[in-house]
């Protein structure tokens, strides 16, 4: 049996400009980082060597890997051609909440069975192909970001330029810093789980008009102010820059936020937040809060929104098991 285990993320600002409608014309980046909450696949030597079985929300048993449901395990399996195996996927987090699930799920298999195959791989590498399964042969609207986060994990600056490359800064904190700024990130599910697919379509339309165009460029150019908050430790920026990325990003499409987004954020600043934005695509899953320690409690008891606790992780993806069969 092998066993990969494989980052969610969280990005901070920048999110959008990792879609090609957009770094295909301008110079995109995002401030993110890994979080301790992981996408387990594991795969093993199936009884019938002539049939796949794939267990993930469903379970299916085919004889021929074309007829997999499942999009991504279905592209994968013919990218490898193997038969004679069973694998499964488990989760800390549910799909559909903002957080690089599909992603996260898509590195977490392509680098287990390149380890059953014993092929060393880079995490640039794993991230690259999973960006061509998923954006290239799949023809998912989604962006770049979430693969390279998932494969090579840490706090980083990750650029997205015109011409398709991808580069990663790895952003190096005081430790006291680091530690401030876990303890003051404020995380709450919101519910309203969501296939983040028809909001990003309609953002890859609408970067073809000027002032959304303009609005993501804003968006970009919050990475560097950021950085240079957090390099300096001085954290009071933290929240005004994760609002002042919301509300832009607010603009950009009709259904990131909603009536009830608003008033639950808005009572959140009332209540000590100073700044946050809905992870993800947007309509659903989870808040992000900047809110110091000792006002947590009174935002968590104003929203009644379960608080989900997490920390920082610098691994990303990774082999954690291989055991004889």
């Amino acid at each position: 049996m092998i066993i990969t285990r494989t980052p969610f993320r969280i990005s901070f600002v920048g999110g959008g400009s990792d879609l090609r409608s957009f770094y295909s014309e301008h110079p995109g980046a995002v401030l993110s980082t890994s979080i301790n909450k992981y996408m387990y696949i594991s795969s093993h030597r199936f009884f019938d060597e002539n049939k796949i079985q794939v267990k993930y929300s469903k379970t299916e048993t085919v004889t021929d890997k074309r007829k997999i449901q499942h999009p991504i395990l279905r592209a994968i399996f013919q990218k490898f051609g193997t038969d004679g195996l069973e694998l499964s996927s488990i989760a800390d987090i549910a799909s559909g909440t903002g957080m690089g699930s599909s992603s996260a799920f898509t590195v977490g298999v392509l680098h287990n069975l390149y380890s059953r195959e014993e092929k060393l791989i880079s995490k640039e590498q794993l991230a690259k192909e999973a960006c061509e399964v998923e954006i290239d042969l799949l023809k998912e609207p989604i962006g770049k970001q979430d693969q390279y986060a998932a494969a090579c994990g840490g706090l980083n600056i990750i650029r997205f330029l015109e011409d398709g490359k991808v580069g990663i800064e790895p952003l190096f904190l005081k430790k006291e810093t680091l530690t401030r700024l876990e303890e003051n990130l404020l995380l709450l599910y919101l519910g309203n789980q969501r296939k983040a697919s028809s909001i990003l379509e309609e953002q890859n339309e609408n970067t073809k008009q000027t002032s959304k165009f303009k609005a993501l460029k804003q968006m970009v150019d919050l990475v560097p102010e950021l950085k240079n908050a957090m390099s300096s430790g001085d954290l009071s920026q933290f929240g005004k820059l994760l609002h002042e990325n919301w509300c832009i990003k607010k603009s950009l499409v009709s259904n990131i936020s909603s009536k009830d987004i608003d008033l639950a954020y808005d009572l959140a600043l009332k209540h000590g937040a100073s700044g946050g934005k809905v992870l993800g695509a947007g309509g659903g899953g989870f808040f992000l809060f900047y809110c110091e320690k000792e006002k947590q409690p009174h935002v968590i008891k104003a929203l009644k929104l379960r608080p989900f606790s997490f920390k920082f992780e610098n691994e990303g993806t990774k082999l954690i098991y291989r055991g004889d069969e």
